[in-house]
């Protein structure tokens, strides 16, 4: 009976801050005069309490400290400065070295950003203690802005206790359709033997998604064939960075609807797959995944094979670089295909999933759609990939 008490206990300090907290910020931005041991004070509290930036149900106040003759904060939210009617210039706190900028997000989104000092300097929030990292071929660390009612998805976090799979890492296949040398690693999930032939799921943008700080897919692997949420699965990573000049990465050109790069998965890598490893051969249980530029070619392979591609995993994908894809998908009745498709709305590729799903739900295929108030991040992506996996091998 003692165990509400002491929740009520830990709950109540928590809220006062936050709200004292506001409320004192909103005293210091708008009085032209104020002692600076309560500047100190307000500070000191919000610093050592994780507070900045300072949220409060859709409002967030966005704070820096420091010598500067402009701030602006750059993140998702502006698209990283292409959206230029976001107010995203910071104003100075009369007599004191402190920067403020206040905005309203939904209460569930999840951004990235950083904060960019007399227009030259970028950083990250040196107060803020959440990162996320982006970007392609290993990224960067941007800060992160949680709101109250975003939740980590913990089938995405590497677990201690859950059984790791084996990762053959590195291997490179030299590729007759492309004329060079492309790289991939394989996973496979503890004591796969035991199993059988198993689905199979190519992942472009493979390194990425790896990545323990960008798509930890491994870890989302592990966590959801453990938990039995899904079927034990193959997955291949395939790396479009250059194997000799990792700096050179050939996405842009492999993941436009090259088809090159799709005869490089249908003549040379998916033999040279089933050559070494136990999966299946139906295009039900091979899936293709990928985010962004990586979304568009999912659709393309799909489409354009479905003898090859059952299922497909679509991220944020980006087809207004390639607007002739929804033409190739339109009037699809007869192919049955398994889609999950995935999209942020905060600067992403929301209108042109919608278009997509439309287009999907007048097809033959099974597919799910999800939008989330995000950007276009991998922070987005990483959340989201276990649903797509668990919609394309669900138990």
């Amino acid at each position: 009976m003692k165990l509400p008490f002491l929740i009520i206990l830990i709950v109540i300090p928590y809220v006062a801050v936050s709200q004292n907290s506001w409320a004192d910020a909103n005293q210091i931005i708008h009085q032209k005069e104020i002692q600076a041991d309560k500047i100190e004070s307000w500070w000191s509290n919000l610093h050592n309490t994780n507070s900045i930036p300072l949220v409060q149900n859709d409002s967030v106040l966005f704070l820096y400290r420091g010598n500067a003759t402009t701030v602006e904060w750059m993140g998702d939210f502006n698209g990283w400065g292409y959206v230029k009617d976001f107010p995203n210039k910071g104003q100075k706190i009369t007599n004191t070295d402190i920067w403020y900028l206040k905005c309203k997000f939904p209460p569930d989104a999840r951004l990235d950003y950083k904060i960019l000092i007399d227009g030259v300097t970028w950083i990250i929030d040196p107060v803020n203690k959440f990162q996320q990292w982006s970007g392609v071929g290993g990224g960067s660390p941007n800060s992160e802005l949680r709101m109250p009612q975003w939740h980590e998805d913990f089938l995405t976090v590497t677990q201690s206790e859950t059984p790791h799979g084996q990762l053959i890492n590195d291997v490179l296949i030299h590729s007759k359709s492309l004329g060079y040398q492309v790289t991939y690693s394989v996973y496979l999930p503890h004591n796969y033997k035991q199993y059988g032939a198993l689905p199979v799921a190519y992942v472009t943008d493979g390194y990425e998604y790896m990545h323990p700080q960008l798509g930890n897919m491994l870890a989302t692997l592990d966590n959801l064939i453990h938990q039995k949420k899904i079927k034990p699965v193959i997955a291949v990573f395939v790396d479009n960075r250059d194997p000799v000049n990792r700096a050179n990465n050939r996405r842009m050109n492999e993941l436009a609807m090259n088809t090159k790069y799709l005869e490089f998965f249908a003549n040379e890598l998916i033999p040279a797959i089933q050559a070494q490893y136990p999966v299946k051969a139906e295009a039900n249980s091979r899936a293709i995944i990928g985010t962004s530029m990586g979304g568009l070619t999912a659709t393309y392979f799909a489409f354009t094979r479905p003898d090859l591609f059952g299922l497909a995993g679509i991220q944020s994908p980006s087809f207004y670089t390639r607007p002739q894809i929804y033409k190739l998908c339109e009037g699809n009745t007869e192919v049955q295909l398994k889609i999950s498709m995935t999209t942020g709305l905060i600067n992403d590729t929301s209108s042109e999933s919608r278009k997509m799903s439309d287009i999907l739900k007048a097809s033959s295929c099974v597919y799910q759609y999800r939008e989330t108030n995000e950007g276009h991040s991998w922070g987005n992506w990483r959340r989201l990939v276990d649903d797509i996996l668990i919609d394309l091998f669900g138990m």
